[in-house]
């Protein structure tokens, strides 16, 4: 039998079910309003530790987001006003879970990347009533090889596993943004998320895990493993068989970069052989934040970020903030669907100067150091707009002006908005939701959001052609950049570079040296006249291979 997921961190993996379930607490938990504060800073503190105690950065940082939770002020008065004073309560349960359900439903409310801390929420609410019961919040122990599986996991169950046990990670909740995700991925171990049923298999059950594919197969026969593992040895080894710049077999150029939020991420990509960032994710800077960052605060990141990409190119987004991406200070009003509302460039209708200080900062690092700044703006729909964009960026002399062509307005106007900038970027994420009209971090939904749909690809050719008849190059800086079929796709269909995980970059640079650009533009034009995701990426496998 087999289960299918959204598969987060490649890599084969066989092994018995270790199931993780959390036991509720049925008995009462009395405290005073004094011990619940008490109980609520040693989570905290308990987390810190955990974070000061990991190797790993990523998990650092996720422990260390929780600690800052939990020492909320907002969230310790949403606690204190439901208890009295001087008051030994009997109970605490009802009082702290209706302090926390109020968090939990406004995170809820934004989506995306915001609805999945409500995890988060719920593991300090468990570990805050676990503390006050005298109980002990354990963290997942293993004694031999498993795979685990879950509902979901918490960050720090994820983050405190023992890699010599524990072969792959696969749970039934979950997007590819949550922290489970991040984490799997950092630890190298292939990992599963959104895989419906899974919680169904009983405990003890050898199972093969795919974590490139999102797949789960029961019972696997020796034939089956053998050949995922054989494919799996294969594709590393042809990943790092190929270095230097990406080429096709037939020495076209294919500019290869990456994706970074800090300098730390650009380092990494420069260790793997970048040729640059083709997406610099700005708005890591901004959120979680209750002010503005200053213009000298985000001088000093971007430059940083320069530094690490010295002579090389370095693309900055500019604030990309709004739908799962809310910025306190700037998206202070509900929307009821922020999927649709004020984001990225939209921004300037009500937070108009944040976008300028942000082009000043830009301006300034990119003086002080030897790369090449390209600067473009999220969510641009209508030529107008690039054109504004376009005035403000130059007027700071930022010279290389481009937008992001996400939304299906900007693909079908491709050949005029495009006319008023320099370059493009495909955000494949954002653009696949809006034409299939799915959000893309609903597990539900996976079977329309998927980017080899054909409605997608031939959005992505409408913009493509618009680019290629001004002479504008045009890139991929979503996930789709990181699957090397569609890749290569994408390349038939007329993009020129393409940024991805630094950690996807071997992978796809090896797939690229093997085929010619003839073929990529058979492949493309044959994905564009089915009907479906599964026939498009059927056709990719079959002409490609694996």
């Amino acid at each position: 039998m087999s289960y299918s997921g959204i598969g987060v961190s490649p890599g084969i993996a066989v092994g018995p079910i270790r199931r993780v379930t959390r036991t509720q607490l049925s008995e009462p938990v009395p405290a005073s309003p004094r011990s619940v504060f008490k109980a609520l800073d040693a989570v905290a503190t308990d987390l810190e530790k955990r974070a000061e105690s990991v190797a790993l950065e990523v998990a650092r940082d996720v422990l260390s987001a929780q600690a800052m939770i939990a020492r909320d002020p907002a969230l310790v008065e949403a606690i204190g006003a439901r208890l009295l004073d001087d008051i030994e309560y009997p109970d605490v349960r009802s009082q702290i879970t209706e302090a926390f359900a109020g968090f939990k439903e406004a995170l809820a409310a934004l989506g995306g990347y915001f609805a999945e801390r409500v995890a988060d929420l719920e593991e300090i609410s468990d570990r805050l009533l676990a503390m006050l019961s005298g109980q002990e919040y354990e963290d997942v122990k293993l004694s031999e090889p498993s795979v685990i599986v879950a509902l979901d996991l918490t960050p720090a169950d994820t983050a405190s596993l023992d890699l010599n046990f524990a072969r792959a990670l696969v749970v039934e909740k979950g997007g590819p943004t949550s922290h489970t995700a991040i984490v799997a991925r950092g630890l190298g171990i292939p990992a599963i998320v959104g895989c419906v049923g899974i919680m169904d298999v009983p405990e003890g059950q050898i199972i093969m895990v795919d974590g490139r594919e999102g797949l789960v197969l029961t019972n696997p026969s020796d034939g089956e493993i053998e050949a995922r593992n054989t494919r799996e040895e294969s594709l590393r080894a042809r990943a790092s068989s190929v270095v230097g710049p990406g080429r096709l077999s037939d020495r076209t150029p294919i500019s290869l970069l990456a994706n970074a939020g800090n300098a730390q991420d650009a380092i990494s990509a420069a260790t793997v052989g970048a040729e640059g960032i083709g997406l610099f994710r700005t708005e890591l800077l901004f959120l979680d934040r209750n002010d503005e960052p200053s213009v000298d605060e985000q001088v000093e990141l971007y430059r940083s970020v320069f530094e690490a990409m010295a002579g090389r190119r370095v693309v900055v987004r500019t604030l990309d903030a709004g739908s799962d991406k809310p910025v306190p200070f700037i998206n202070a009003i509900h929307e009821e669907n922020p999927a649709l509302g004020v984001r990225g460039w939209r921004l300037t209708r009500t937070a108009d100067n944040v976008l300028d200080r942000q082009l000043d900062a830009i301006a300034a690092a990119s003086r002080a150091v030897n790369a090449d700044i390209w600067v473009m703006a999220p969510m641009i729909d209508v030529p107008s707009e690039a054109a504004e964009f376009a005035h403000r960026a130059r007027a700071r002399g930022l010279r290389r002006v481009g937008v992001m062509v996400e939304t299906p307005a900007s693909a079908i106007l491709a050949d005029k908005v495009l006319a008023e900038v320099d370059f493009a970027s495909l955000g494949t994420n954002d653009l696949t939701q809006y034409v299939m009209a799915a959000d893309r971090l609903d597990s539900r939904l996976s079977d329309l959001t998927s980017t080899w749909h054909p409605a997608v690809l031939r959005t992505i050719k409408m913009a493509a052609s618009g680019a290629e008849a001004l002479g504008r190059p045009i890139g991929v800086c979503g996930e789709a950049a990181a699957n090397p079929q569609l890749a290569a796709i994408m390349i038939g269909l007329g993009v020129s570079s393409l940024s991805m995980a630094p950690s996807a970059l071997a992978e796809v640079r090896g797939f690229l040296a093997q085929v010619d650009r003839a073929t990529c533009v058979r492949a493309a034009e044959q994905v564009l006249a089915v009907s479906s995701a599964d026939e498009a990426e059927g056709i990719a496998l079959d002409l490609f291979g694996s």
